[in-house]
């Protein structure tokens, strides 16, 4: 498991439908150490912080074995590393592995795996395909959203070390039960009963269950 990628971005203005919208969703390559404090990498900057980054969301990384889906998916895209907005290209981390609470490694960095990531409009303003986020939620290929515990540095290249593995919810039983219109109530349940989700998200199972019921 290691760093094949790392992205950050500033703040860019586009226009969609005919009015100015600020977005940091376009990353761009970095092939040096970068500084990673908690509130994310240093040489990155989100725009919107009612729903992008803050301290659950801090260092957002995204499978590199999920590209090829896409480019036979979508082959009139151009899909580079950071096509998603991610900070972090990695390998030998896939959803179904990976659940709430676990603790990495990169670095000097330690960081713990907190959500999934359900994009906003602006990643289909980005391919200019209003599709594109239906596409991305169907895919299950989410990502994966990480807080910073311990500060530091890390770079292209840094393997990925599991500090400590939970066993509770998994990124991709997360993303199926927030994407399904109607989900088994026990898997919600168990969800809840994870000590690992945070109370953003427990609000919002925790209605869910309520409609559900």
């Amino acid at each position: 498991m290691k760093i094949i990628s790392i992205q950050t971005g500033k703040p860019k203005t586009i226009s969609v439908n005919g009015r100015d919208v600020v977005t940091s969703i376009f990353k761009y390559p970095i092939d040096k150490p970068v500084k990673v404090n908690f509130l994310g990498i240093e040489s990155d900057t989100q725009s919107d912080l009612k729903v992008h980054g803050g301290k659950f969301k801090a260092v957002y990384a995204y499978p590199s074995e999920h590209y090829p889906y896409w480019k036979e998916l979508l082959a009139q895209y151009d899909f580079e590393w950071g096509a998603f907005g991610e900070n972090l290209v990695t390998t030998g981390l896939l959803e179904q592995e990976i659940f709430l609470g676990d603790t990495l490694k990169m670095g000097n960095v330690l960081l713990r795996v907190t959500q999934p990531r359900f994009p906003c409009y602006k990643l289909g303003v980005k391919f200019n395909d209003g599709q594109m986020i239906a596409h991305f939620h169907r895919s299950g290929r989410s990502g994966f959203y990480f807080e910073v515990l311990e500060e530091g540095s890390f770079q292209k290249g840094d393997s990925i070390q599991v500090v400590e593995k939970r066993n509770g919810t998994s990124i991709s039983k997360f993303v199926k039960a927030k994407t399904e219109s109607n989900p088994n109530p026990d898997t919600i349940k168990s969800i809840l009963d994870d000590p690992n989700l945070i109370d953003e998200w427990r609000s919002y199972f925790s209605r869910k269950l309520v409609k559900l019921s």
